[in-house]
């Protein structure tokens, strides 16, 4: 029986990026694995950078995509790479065109408050410390859901709080959440693409039951 086949966008950056991606391939190659399904590309904007890097040594189809971030491009890469589902892990580009039912993103912080255009990497858990600082939050999270065209938005399928330290800082907060990241990435990935939870008429559907709304 064929694999599910999940392509990968993460952007990383010029120097790095990509454990993300690269914790996603080694929980598809475990014994069981962790995310039983195929990991057939990943797809960056930046044309050498972490990603690419990763990719190289992990032997994964890499593509250097520097837009225009259309429709039609990405219905172009699903297609050559005959995917079903896209898995967005550091992706910083606006998603146009994909099923939200079949389409996944993994955002460092709480949506709906620390999202949005600019909302990633260093930018999120800068702000989380200062909303912490003044009083206003008490934890972070890792925030998994189907993506619809709007940046950090659509039905949450889990969101994991990480309780912030008094002693934090935004570098530490930082490794911390990327750990939980990568711990319950592809284990919450797996339960989509096989259909433990699905969207379903703007709600996320677990077998036995309903969780949440849309976000509005």
């Amino acid at each position: 029986m064929s694999k599910q086949r999940i392509l990968v966008f993460a952007s990383g950056d010029k120097a790095g990026g990509g454990s993300g991606f690269q914790e996603m391939v080694e929980q598809s190659r475990t014994e069981p694995p962790i995310l039983d399904a195929e990991i057939v590309a990943v797809v960056s904007n930046y044309p050498s950078g972490g990603v690419y890097q990763r990719a190289k040594a992990l032997s994964i189809p890499f593509e250097y995509w520097p837009g225009p971030f259309t429709a039609e491009g990405y219905g172009r890469l699903m297609k050559k790479y005959d995917a079903f589902w896209v898995m967005c892990s550091g992706w910083k580009k606006l998603v146009r065109g994909l099923n939200p039912a079949w389409t996944v993103n993994i955002h460092p912080g709480p949506l709906p408050e620390f999202g949005g255009p600019g909302m990633y990497g260093h930018h999120v858990h800068e702000a989380v410390m200062k909303a912490f600082h003044e009083g206003r939050i008490k934890q972070s999270a890792v925030t998994m859901h189907f993506v619809d065209e709007e940046f950090d938005h659509g039905a949450t399928i889990r969101e994991i709080p990480v309780l912030i330290r008094a002693e934090d800082t935004s570098e530490t907060l930082a490794a911390r959440v990327n750990k939980i990241e990568h711990a319950w990435q592809s284990y919450l990935l797996n339960k989509v693409v096989h259909w433990r939870i699905y969207l379903e008429n703007g709600r996320v559907c677990f077998r036995n039951g309903v969780s949440h709304e849309t976000s509005s």
